[in-house]
């Protein structure tokens, strides 16, 4: 009987046995920690005698001081693998998982795990943090640093998260000659990300890894072509670009190029290709119920600036996606049209009608801190990252980087030119966008001093900073300097409170802070 009672144990079944004398006492949480195909990455194995959920708690001692999300624990012993995240690399970190069960608190020994080595190549690039002396640290906002960076070379594309002390904690191997576009946390703890090879024609690929970096699913734009063809789209979509925007219901909202011809534009003889911009809804499954087309909706005859090459006018270059909560709409960042545009998305529901048009030649007046003004150059131009930073009502509070690149200055129609980049300027600014009576405030600006010509974010952090990402300047802030992300202080004269440098040729596309690499979870430093 008893060697009977140690089967059923292994087995994973806590039994009491009559007849072995006295009771069993059975350990209710187990766990093992091992390696995976990312040098940073650890898989801690877990196994309960009873349902509930578990998390890992990590840290270079034991104090830990992270975790990761709280997984399910199906009980009987069946074991859940958690894969854990955000170590340096050539580093031992003490380990412990806690579980929750009923009423229950269990928690295992603690165990210790050692990082492998940052891959050679693509190497990393040196970065610089910079903070005022002495540093506090307690007036940083809290997270980690998502980079995403693009250089001259296939070698040179990046994907990566930091610590605030630029130490690298996580990484993906971008496919070679891929641009790695963007990345997003899903609601599962996945990232969904977006890459093209531009040396490709058909070089564009949607794809969802876990946080070892293994490849869950992907979809590349040759088969997002034949699904928007069964699908009854006027339009077929050329590749995906510059971001995509995950939905708490499963739900994935695409940007995609789509392309037109036209003949005798202002400006232009003959027939010339415009590339524009089309958005596509994809459900869990992937495939597409809902897709706006921007040559439904918007004139082919306003451009900012004649950005012609090969015969193709690159006419909107949309460059981000947001979701609007407080509606279940979306606003789409049109570089080219220097507009943030609303679209009746409605929770796939909508029209897909642009709702309105943010900035210069738009459907809202303008103010600066609550005064009126005639002034376009106060409108954001050629920007990028717009952000939801509080929605109340008709109100809504959007950060905005805005990159400055023909900016009109005067209202004759005067632009700035980069070439003269005394007249072009960028900045971060806070906009205040109320609906109901078609005003935009500008609320609050920064200009760090420096022009950046392309890419670039910008978030207001948990305790109200705001970071920006300062890419390409024009004239370098220092020697050999590519991007500058800088956290200041959301005051009238903006204090410097965290710096981050990124060396020349790695350009960082963006960089912004986000709590963890868990959803739900924020790591104070």
């Amino acid at each position: 009987m008893c060697k009977n009672m140690s089967l059923l144990f292994l087995s994973g079944l806590c039994t009491l046995l009559a007849g072995c004398g006295a009771e069993l006492s059975v350990p209710q949480l187990k766990g093992t920690v091992a390696s995976t195909s990312n040098p940073l990455v650890a898989q801690y194995t877990v196994a309960a005698g009873c349902k509930g959920q578990a998390m890992v708690e990590f840290g270079p001692d034991t104090t830990y001081g992270r975790s990761t999300s709280w997984f399910p624990l199906a009980g009987a012993y069946k074991r859940t693998a958690i894969l854990v995240a955000g170590m340096r690399a050539g580093t031992t970190y003490h380990m412990r998982a806690q579980a929750q069960c009923s009423a229950d608190t269990l928690t295992t020994d603690d165990t210790t795990f050692t990082t492998g080595a940052l891959p050679s190549a693509p190497a990393f690039p040196a970065l610089k943090v910079t903070r005022p002396d002495p540093p506090q640290h307690n007036s940083e906002g809290p997270g980690i640093e998502l980079i995403d960076t693009i250089g001259p070379t296939a070698n040179l594309m990046q994907l990566y998260f930091t610590d605030r002390d630029a130490n690298p904690i996580w990484f993906y191997n971008v496919d070679p000659g891929f641009y790695p576009f963007t990345v997003k946390q899903l609601p599962n703890g996945h990232f969904i990300l977006s890459l093209t090879n531009p040396q490709q024609s058909s070089g564009s690929i949607l794809r969802e890894v876990d946080l070892a970096g293994g490849t869950v699913r992907d979809l590349s734009i040759d088969g997002l072509k034949q699904k928007a063809q069964t699908a009854g789209f006027d339009f077929e979509p050329a590749g995906f670009h510059h971001d995509l925007l995950p939905l708490d219901n499963g739900h994935l909202i695409l940007l995609v190029n789509c392309f037109k011809d036209f003949t005798n534009l202002p400006g232009y003889t003959g027939t010339i290709t415009l590339q524009g911009d089309a958005v596509i809804d994809l459900d869990q499954n992937w495939n597409p119920v809902w897709a706006w087309n921007s040559f439904d909706s918007l004139d082919v005859n306003r451009h900012l600036a004649p950005f012609l090459t090969n015969n193709v006018l690159d006419w909107t270059h949309s460059n981000a996606l947001v979701y609007s909560p407080s509606d279940g709409n979306i606003l789409i960042s049109m570089r080219h049209q220097s507009w943030i545009l609303k679209l009746d998305y409605n929770n796939g529901a909508g029209t897909g009608n642009v709702l309105w048009r943010l900035g210069y030649q738009g459907d809202f007046a303008l103010t600066q801190a609550g005064v009126p003004t005639d002034d376009p150059s106060l409108w954001f131009s050629f920007q990028h990252f717009p952000t939801v930073i509080e929605q109340s009502g008709s109100n809504t509070t959007l950060g905005v980087w805005d990159n400055g690149d023909y900016r009109v200055l005067t209202n004759s129609g005067a632009l700035c030119t980069i070439q003269v980049s005394t007249n072009c300027f960028s900045r971060a600014t806070i906009f205040k966008v109320d609906e109901s009576s078609m005003v935009a405030d500008l609320s609050w600006e920064y200009l760090p001093g420096n022009l950046s010509v392309w890419g670039g974010s910008l978030v207001q952090l948990e305790n109200g900073n705001v970071e920006f990402d300062l890419n390409a300047p024009f004239v370098a802030p220092a020697p050999d300097v590519a991007s500058e992300v800088q956290e200041v202080t959301q005051t009238s004269t903006p204090e410097l409170i965290w710096k981050m440098d990124i060396p020349v040729p790695m350009f960082a596309y963006r960089a912004y802070r986000v709590p963890s690499l868990y959803p739900g979870v924020t790591w104070q430093y």
